[in-house]
């Protein structure tokens, strides 16, 4: 969330956010309430510091000042119960209206309404050429015995989906290969609650708004299935304040992710492009509130996982997300995209983002400076490797003329050495 004082200061710079957001943002609204809410919280302190003089005068009251003081009292009492619904049902509008309010995009954001208007900013490797007629990853994986979506959709409904064989330990080799990655380039592992509690998703800005695409569980139980190890992991040092030479924090988690896909109607319906369920290795950064850092942060994290995709020999982009394509909490999105045959184009496999202070307000996720004074901090994260949308690319590029599947270096040591998967189709 933003700082109140800054909507204050900037609200023309908030209009323009949530316009290039395309978030609906009624910043004069906002601006209206914080009036209203001080205007009364001013009345209200007014009143209780008439009401302890009354109290005072008491003791020193006549029966006949008593009888006129104690009907004052109860005519304070009212009034300042009237003024105390007042204020904390304009306080719950007025905060209805922040948990809206997007981020601020960096300058250098796109214009645009959706992905297609995202701006191709790198390109690595060029798109996988055949000298055969190349098969798509359902074709190739159903072919080898390896997937089973039938089953997925029986034991779980649309959008599931069963790993057998090598294409199950290929899923475990690219998480245990992405992770150790990160490890060697100093992150710290975590295994992480796939269950947090709903203030988490509001701390880390996927509520409000984002409710329907997160599974949660029952009234009995006020918790959700997580979309991302992002969401515990930032939510590690809520409330609390971390020590100035204990920053930056570099975290890396493998979990099992869920998401609806709601909206996704017909859309990437065959195969594992869009599902419920599937393995990620997520990287977050925790660091002091400064703007320069959190750029050099964000390159980083992005080079982090470019290194997975070259190690992998996999050819990919990145682009520079549009504001209409942003989420409300970023200030900025690098998307990494694939190439994957079958879809005669790019796939978005990553994401990596920054947000400066807006997941840290909402978490209470402070830091205490070299002078004493506690500031929010700045998050970032970013995906390493996704295990679905991953096997989509390994199995599509890495594939041979007579259907087997060439493992990438790196992954031949979690695969007993193996240099080739599967038999001839």
């Amino acid at each position: 969330m933003l700082d109140l004082k800054f909507i204050r200061a900037e609200p023309d710079a908030v209009r323009a956010a949530a316009a290039k957001k395309r978030i609906p943002c009624d910043v004069d609204r906002i601006l209206e309430l914080d009036v209203e809410v001080r205007a009364r919280g001013q009345r209200f302190d007014e009143l209780r510091a008439e009401q302890k003089a009354t109290g005072k005068a008491m003791g020193k009251a006549s029966p006949q000042e008593r009888e006129r003081i104690i009907a004052q009292q109860t005519e304070l009492k009212a009034e300042l119960k009237v003024l105390e619904d007042e204020v904390a049902a304009l306080k719950a509008e007025l905060q209805g209206h922040l948990d809206r309010v997007p981020n601020i995009p960096a300058d250098d954001v796109p214009d645009g309404v959706d992905d297609s208007d995202n701006v191709e900013i790198k390109r690595v490797g060029e798109p996988t050429s055949f000298a055969f007629e190349p098969r798509d990853h359902v074709t190739l994986a159903e072919g080898q015995g390896w997937l089973d979506t039938i089953a997925g959709a029986r034991i779980a409904g649309s959008r599931n989906y069963i790993l057998k064989g090598d294409l199950s330990l290929l899923e475990g080799a690219v998480m245990r290969f992405a992770l150790e990655h990160m490890v060697e380039r100093g992150f710290t592992p975590l295994s992480v609650p796939t269950l947090v509690r709903t203030e988490v998703m509001y701390g880390t800005g996927y509520f409000p708004g984002g409710e329907d695409q997160a599974y949660r569980c029952d009234e009995r139980d006020d918790l959700c299935l997580v979309g991302t190890a992002e969401v515990p992991v930032t939510a590690l040092h809520a409330e609390e304040i971390l020590p100035l030479d204990q920053l930056p924090r570099r975290y890396v988690a493998l979990s099992s992710c869920y998401r609806r896909e709601a909206g996704a109607a017909g859309r990437d319906t065959r195969g594992l492009y869009r599902v419920h369920q599937f393995q990620k290795v997520e990287q977050v950064v925790i660091d002091i509130a400064d703007a320069q850092r959190s750029i050099e942060h964000h390159q980083a994290i992005l080079q982090n996982a470019e290194a997975v995709m070259i190690a992998l020999g996999l050819p990919y982009r990145v682009v520079n997300v549009c504001g209409g394509d942003l989420g409300q909490p970023q200030v900025q999105k690098f998307d990494i995209e694939t190439w994957m045959p079958s879809r005669e184009g790019y796939g978005e496999t990553h994401s990596a983002s920054r947000f400066h202070d807006f997941q840290a307000r909402r978490l209470m996720l402070r830091y205490r400076d070299g002078e004493g004074k506690v500031h929010f901090c700045h998050t970032l994260n970013n995906t390493v490797a996704a295990s679905t949308r991953m096997l989509i690319a390994l199995l599509e590029n890495c594939q041979l003329a007579d259907g087997r599947i060439a493992v990438p270096e790196p992954l031949r040591p979690y695969l007993r050495g193996r240099a080739v998967l599967g038999q001839p189709l």
